[in-house]
């Protein structure tokens, strides 16, 4: 059955295909749903280092840092 999906075709060495074929063995999936999956967690992990960027260039530097102690103490949180 011809899927609508875009595609995406790489060219990939050796030990990286049989590293993917080893995980999509071991979770019982395709090798195309694996790649899929490790794409986007990749994409995911890429995002998040931007956005900690953007975090740390607008966290004041000002202010004192709390401990998680602190924390709860002030806020009566067990």
């Amino acid at each position: 059955m011809p899927t609508t999906q875009p595609r995406i075709s790489t060219v990939v060495e050796k030990p990286l295909y049989e590293a993917i074929r080893r995980l999509a063995r071991q979770d019982e999936v395709s090798i195309s749903d694996k790649a899929r999956s490790l794409l986007r967690e990749a994409l995911e992990l890429s995002e998040d280092v931007v956005l900690d960027a953007i975090v740390e260039r607008r966290r004041p530097r000002s202010h004192r840092s709390f401990t998680l102690a602190e924390v709860k103490k002030r806020y009566g949180v067990r």
